[in-house]
């Protein structure tokens, strides 16, 4: 206990000698969902650093119920380029296989996803493109960005590369691509990971009319080899003579392949009458300036799961349904979303702006699964069709452009899910102080879902279930606080869950009929003084019943860097500098096992991970639009001890020297 509370304290509190500096915090591609459209507005920092404006007019994401353009703030400040995962930059700490580019789960609870819809790539959510987290651009030139990263020895190396490129053919079509590969062998026997990730997106932003379109493919290979036999065995200096479960050449391994499409259409009816009221402001004519939007949202998703086992009768697994020659599991899902809705709001340019919306949505489902017939190695295959007609409605309201509330909601009136409804309120207030604006904001929801339909249906080699479980009933409350000025941002999150489904010790579906209670302090800070820095993310949660749910008390990120610029005079030259150490920290908790076959975690209470720092030693720079990176990754390995796993029987990989750049130019 004291070695706990000595390392959280040396990592994240050690804020009472620092001066800090106003700059802005940077938001995160996979986070814009999880930030309030109201803090979007009321902050209105959309800043960039001191080079050359890149000449990147806006970017933007769209609302969760896709009515309106959520602004991203530019990132073009240089700090921590060493933190090159996908993953981290949806949630601080994902607890994974070891090897990048397999499954993960966030250990911050209120990161999880949870969304029946997204149950399949769950796992995989950050680094996909998928009709819940596009992304637009709206640039003068054409832009372009590569990243690349490398790592470990060549038999075992690990490899990231994205290309990303942007353009305009005039003042309102933009069209743009992203390319993403995770490449690694890993350094523990047959974990390869092999993910390509693909989106293509386009935009159409006229007075009245716009268009936004995305269209996504997902392929993710996850080579499976059942954990490592012991872990006293980590102490070999070769960590390919480490047994596995699964042990030979590509015997098992699963795939996720999920192709997506977007297309939003909006058009605006409004008076084209602007009263004058003097030389700033222009109002519209008419009822408070009200004008309508008319929209149509069409959404198509396909993913599909295979999971193939060469070798079924290795005695990795207990029980085989279908035959034990060969394991070749499918599961499909096919849904499309048309959505219509006529949203309306007054002048925006009025101190006093109301809004809101109404429409339908239709969702039309296809799953589709092998059901085996015990003891006489055949299956068939089961086809369900689903149909379900949800009402949804917003409304809105802002005074001046400090304050605001609004209040979302949806009811599934018919089909599967019939019965499911999504309350969704917050009230947000921003204040001017003297180092910028900071905001607060107070969240509230109340939803009641059907769980996943895969918890109630499953067939394949190994696994089969046939469930009939109540729908998840859920109260959510939370409150944010942010102060981009000072680096600052403190959520508290609290959660009252009944009827919790998840997947028990035996690794099948189970749903916990009592209550359950949630509560999360999350800290993002970061301090300065002189040109040291401190940035840290720092996560307590607790959960009211352990057994159901054990989270690690506290989690902790921290990287702590001296920052430098170097000039050179007679070039004009100039080369920032980042020298530090990233430690990631969390408490003892009992963390999920992972079953291959069913490429889900489950709870296990055998096993238990924490108290142990993973250290990274890195050296950044940026050369005008040029960043680059080189870093010691988990540099204490083997000499702090071998509990080194985040999920039981996949250990991290070991000391490796990475490196990377990233390069941006607008031509």
């Amino acid at each position: 206990m004291i070695r706990q509370i000595s390392i959280i304290l040396l990592l994240a509190f050690s804020s009472g000698i620092y001066a800090q500096k106003p700059t802005i915090i940077p938001s995160k591609p996979n986070t814009y969902k999880q930030d309030s459209i109201k803090i979007h507005r009321l902050l209105n920092t959309n800043k960039q650093d001191s080079v050359k404006k890149p000449r990147i007019l806006k970017e933007w994401t769209l609302s969760d119920d896709y009515s309106e353009e959520v602004n991203i703030p530019i990132d073009t400040v240089f700090s921590l380029s060493d933190r090159f995962k996908i993953t981290d930059k949806y949630s601080p700490v994902n607890a994974s296989l070891g090897n990048y580019g397999l499954p993960i789960y966030q250990l911050s609870f209120f990161d999880r996803i949870t969304d029946p819809d997204k149950f399949l790539y769950s796992y995989y959510y950050p680094f996909m493109h998928l009709p819940s987290n596009p992304v637009f651009t709206n640039t003068q030139v054409p832009f372009t960005e590569l990243n690349w990263s490398f790592g470990g020895p060549t038999q075992s190396a690990e490899q990231t590369f994205r290309v990303r490129h942007s353009q305009n053919v005039n003042r309102f079509i933009n069209f743009g691509i992203i390319f993403d590969i995770v490449y690694s062998l890993g350094l523990y026997n047959y974990q390869r990971s092999s993910d390509k990730t693909f989106t293509f997106y386009s935009s159409y932003t006229g007075d009245k009319y716009k268009l936004y379109f995305s269209a996504g493919v997902n392929n993710l290979i996850s080579y499976e080899n059942g954990g490592v036999q012991k872990i006293a065995d980590l102490n070999q200096a070769n960590t390919l003579d480490v047994q596995t479960n699964l042990g030979a050449l590509e015997v098992a391994s699963s795939t996720l392949k999920n192709r997506n499409l977007l297309l939003v259409q909006r058009y605006t009816l409004s008076s084209d009458h602007v009263v004058k009221n003097d030389s700033t402001s222009h109002k519209r004519a008419g009822f408070f300036g009200l004008s309508g939007t008319f929209s149509h949202i069409f959404i198509l998703e396909n993913n599909i799961h295979r999971y193939k086992d060469s070798y079924p009768n290795s005695g990795f697994y207990d029980t085989i349904y279908i035959t034990k020659n060969i394991t070749f599991d499918s599961i499909y899902s096919k849904n499309i979303k048309n959505t219509v809705r006529f949203d309306f709001t007054t002048d925006e340019t009025r101190k006093f702006t109301l809004g809101g919306g109404v429409g339908i949505r239709n969702e039309i489902s296809r799953y589709s699964y092998i059901i085996p017939t015990p003891y006489t190695l055949s299956a068939k295959t089961s086809v369900l069709h689903e149909t379900s007609n949800i009402l949804v409605g917003k409304l809105y309201n802002n005074i001046g452009n400090k304050f605001g509330w609004q209040a979302t909601g949806e009811l599934y009136v018919t089909g599967y899910r019939a019965g499911d409804f999504t309350l969704d309120g917050e009230i947000s207030k921003s204040f001017d102080w003297k180092k910028g604006r900071a905001s607060w904001l107070i969240t509230g929801s109340m939803k009641n879902t059907q769980p996943s339909i895969w918890y109630d249906h499953w067939g394949s080699n190994n696994f089969e279930w046939d469930n009939n479980f109540k729908k998840e009933f859920r109260i959510d409350l939370g409150s944010t606080f942010r102060y981009p000025s000072r680096k600052t941002e403190l959520k508290i999150n609290y959660a009252i869950i009944k009827n919790y489904t998840d997947f028990d010790t035996t690794a099948f579906p189970s749903q916990y009929s009592g209550g359950l209670s949630i509560a999360a302090i999350t800290l993002k800070n970061e301090l300065r003084a002189w040109k040291f820095h401190l940035a840290s993310d720092v996560i307590i949660q607790k959960s009211s019943n352990s057994n159901i749910l054990d989270l690690p008390l506290a989690t902790v990120r921290s990287a702590g860097y001296f920052e430098t610029l170097f000039r050179f005079v007679k070039t004009g030259g100039k080369l920032y500098t980042q020298l530090g150490v990233d430690v990631t920290y969390n408490t003892i908790y009992h963390p999920y096992a992972y079953m291959p076959a069913t490429g889900r975690f489950y709870r296990q209470e055998n096993i238990t991970a924490g108290d142990y720092p993973y250290i990274n030693v890195f050296l950044n720079f940026k050369i005008k639009r040029t960043r680059l990176f080189v870093m010691f990754d988990h540099i204490n390995a083997k000499l702090m001890g071998y509990n080194y796993e985040m999920v039981p029987l996949y250990p991290m990989n070991i000391r490796m020297l990475r490196y990377g750049f990233a390069w941006t130019f607008y031509d």
